[in-house]
């Protein structure tokens, strides 16, 4: 039969060996790990989302708006010349070829079948123009442009609307053309606000006064370089400069992180020498104190008396202790009998106690040694004989 105390021994033992490892994944140094493993993964994910929010507003920024359309509203004169204005506000930007054109929509009327050619007449203006200082320079770009319908003979015109009479009774089709006339290629502004048009005006000239449905002026941005890479290969671009932002913002965070460290370290120890210092200054003031009382109590307490020339007194050092006790005994006893102090037989025998005394103070001048204890006793004694004649009379 096996010992108990072997069997307990052996779960004991695999108790232990099964809680090795918890206990290394819960120890002090693991936590550690883990709590750093979960500071540097939260600020990579944070550094991450600027970088990617970095991004976003680099392109917002740096890449313009590829496609840009204003309506024309047109007005009629008099003379049978159309024009019309519209604003551009900020949509442009310096520095970026634009391929602009005009798209006019017209019915095929037989005055317009008439009129032939027209010209079209298109200029952007700075956002100066139109003040009282208004100059040629405040237009930064014009150019005219001929057009003309689609012609067609009586016989395939008449053909053609017959083959498509179904769609012009069912209105999905319309007798109407919209001619696209391109009107600059490759144009661009220079640096600066004024460079930059804020208003566009087309005129349409002809010698026959012609209908419009509608007019519109098109800026289609003509990318290259950097932009035609962003816009034309947007998911690389984000990987890359998503990339790189991230790179940059982890490299000056961590210089950030050394400096801070460096002064917070730097901070920490300056504290601690002061402390040191001030702990050092402070045990040396006590020790100072300490040995000043132990000195002072190394003293004695008793009156003593140092021998001089034959010709001088006697030097003598009175203890204030035993002053303190005659007089701390004199209160005692006012306090007991609540009396005032003899004045007649006592002086009497005060002078008694001081001839005493003197006559011993004579003989230890005589001899240049002694003590304070013969004259305590004298004086206690005294008192004591004081004490006993004030409660006799009373």
């Amino acid at each position: 039969m096996e010992d108990p105390e072997d069997t307990w021994e052996a779960i004991n033992a695999a108790v232990e060996s099964a809680l090795t490892p918890f206990r290394a994944a819960v120890s002090k140094p693991a936590r550690r790990a883990y709590i750093g493993t979960i500071l540097f993964a939260f600020t990579n994910l944070v550094l991450l989302g600027a970088a990617i929010a970095a991004y976003c507003l680099f392109y917002l920024n740096y890449i313009p708006q590829i496609g840009l359309e204003r309506v024309v509203h047109l007005q009629f004169n008099g003379d049978g010349s159309v024009h019309g204005t519209a604003s551009l506000s900020s949509a442009l930007v310096s520095f970026q070829p634009y391929d602009i054109s005009v798209s006019v929509h017209l019915p095929r009327t037989p005055s317009n079948l008439a009129t032939g050619n027209f010209m079209l007449d298109l200029s952007l203006s700075s956002p100066t123009y139109g003040n009282a200082l208004t100059v040629s320079s405040d237009i930064l770009a014009r150019s005219e442009r001929p057009a003309i319908l689609t012609y067609t003979s009586p016989m395939v015109d008449t053909a053609n609307r017959l083959v498509q009479l179904p769609w012009y009774l069912l209105g999905w089709r319309h007798e109407a053309e919209t001619l696209e006339v391109s009107m600059m290629e490759g144009v661009s502004f220079q640096r600066g606000w004024k460079n930059v048009p804020a208003s566009l005006r087309l005129e349409i000239r002809s010698e026959e006064r012609m209908q419009f449905y509608n007019a519109k002026v098109k800026f289609v941005a003509r990318f290259s370089g950097l932009r035609w890479i962003m816009y034309s290969h947007r998911i690389i671009s984000l990987l890359i400069f998503t990339t790189i932002f991230w790179g940059v913002e982890v490299m000056f965070t961590s210089i950030a992180w050394l400096v801070l460290s460096s002064y917070l370290k730097t901070t920490s120890q300056g504290s601690q020498n002061i402390k040191v210092d001030g702990d050092s200054e402070n045990s040396t003031v006590k020790r100072e104190e300490e040995s000043d009382a132990a000195f002072t109590e190394s003293l004695s307490d008793t009156s003593r008396s140092f021998p001089t020339n034959s010709r001088q007194p006697p030097l003598r050092y009175n203890s204030p202790r035993v002053k303190d006790e005659d007089e701390d005994e004199q209160e005692e006893i006012e306090r007991t009998t609540a009396l005032q102090p003899l004045t007649g037989e006592a002086d009497d025998e005060e002078d008694d106690d001081i001839l005493n005394l003197g006559a011993s103070r004579d003989r230890r001048s005589d001899s240049g040694l002694g003590t304070s204890m013969d004259e305590s006793v004298a004086r206690r004694e005294g008192v004591q004989r004081r004490r006993t004649r004030a409660f006799g009379g009373s």
